[in-house]
């Protein structure tokens, strides 16, 4: 997968025209993906994601413009949504999963620059999970999903099995 976000018109013989974002996120891509939304003639409705994840406020970010301009997203058969792609998946108004495809989440990854006390980290970790349940909440997801990742080690990853993307919401509906 390529290294940052890449956007990318295609046409998909079910679908129709639609955005294949794919690869890692990073950061600065949800001011990319605006700005490409913006040079766009014609919006498709559909956004694909295939990526591995990345920063977690991007996603959030982009999930967020997703669902201002009202597209869907779908995840593609033997395609991945990992991490923090569930996050922009959840931004769709529409969100279509194939059971070919995976959408699976872990613990967020934390960098802190140098030594601090734990009480601190500890606060920053709570406040970003918070708003992360929050934007869930916002998106009509329930935060009960993040249990997965949250129990998920960040080097493993629990992929969400049918019931449970419907269920929580995440996804409207999933197709063979």
């Amino acid at each position: 997968l390529p290294q940052r976000l890449e956007f990318t018109l295609q046409e998909h013989p079910e679908i129709g025209m639609l955005i294949l974002m794919n690869g890692e996120i990073k950061v600065g891509d949800a001011q990319r993906f605006e700005a490409y939304l913006a040079d766009l003639a014609d919006m498709p409705e559909v956004i694909a994601l295939n990526s591995p994840g990345g920063i977690v406020e991007e996603a959030l970010a982009v999930g967020r413009t997703i669902r201002a301009r009202n597209l869907d997203t779908t995840i593609l058969p033997g395609m991945a949504c990992l991490s923090s792609c569930p996050y922009v998946l959840a931004g769709g108004v529409e969100r279509r999963v194939s059971l070919s495809g995976a959408v699976g989440l872990h613990q967020h990854y934390y960098q802190t620059p140098g030594y601090m006390p734990v009480f601190l980290a500890v606060e920053d970790i709570q406040r970003n999970q918070g708003a992360t349940m929050g934007y869930l909440i916002e998106m009509g997801i329930d935060p009960g999903v993040m249990i997965h990742g949250l129990t998920t080690p960040p080097n493993d990853i629990y992929v969400l099995v049918e019931n449970e993307l419907l269920e929580s919401r995440l996804a409207t509906a999933v197709s063979e």
